[in-house]
């Protein structure tokens, strides 16, 4: 298979930053349920990636991702991506796969209850909230995306009374 220019690109940029990430960077943080939801129809089956995530196997899941990525273009494999690389610790990486999910699709429900929860565990809870907001249009009676991320807002920042 010819990889586009595009696709060749990205393929670059994920190996270079898997080469980077250490095996022992695993961050042993809480894990988000919403991780087990298919996003949409069209996506490659990630039920593969999604069993090695839910065993913590950040690692092997990148391993897999990055040859999805090579033949997806997909905001499932990227915030997928995303998630993958947050919890091994690369936190600038995971940003970039974030945006990339959410320049493929806007409203990606996963990608955006990710961002927040990178966003919460850098400190930056200002922008969590921005990426709650999003939810809280995105699913106005309520989702489990919206919920995970107020449980991660509710322990970053207990509201003072």
């Amino acid at each position: 298979m010819r990889l586009t220019p595009l696709r060749a690109r990205l393929a670059a940029t994920v190996a270079a930053c898997l080469a980077c990430v250490p095996a022992a960077a695993i961050v042993g943080s809480s894990t988000a349920r919403a991780v087990d939801i298919v996003t949409s129809k069209d996506a490659p089956d990630l039920a593969s990636v999604r069993a090695k995530i839910k065993a913590k196997e950040y690692h092997a899941a990148l391993v897999e991702l990055r040859g999805l990525a090579d033949t997806h273009q997909h905001a499932d494999v990227y915030s997928l991506l995303g998630f993958s690389l947050r919890k091994t610790g690369d936190y600038a990486a995971a940003l970039t796969f974030y945006k990339k999910a959410l320049d493929l699709d806007a409203d990606h429900k996963g990608a955006h209850e990710y961002l927040g929860e990178l966003h919460a565990e850098t400190g930056d809870l200002a922008k969590a909230r921005e990426q709650l907001a999003v939810l809280a249009k995105l699913c106005p009676q309520g989702c489990e995306e919206r919920e995970d991320l107020e449980k991660v807002l509710a322990s970053a920042a207990p509201e003072t009374k």
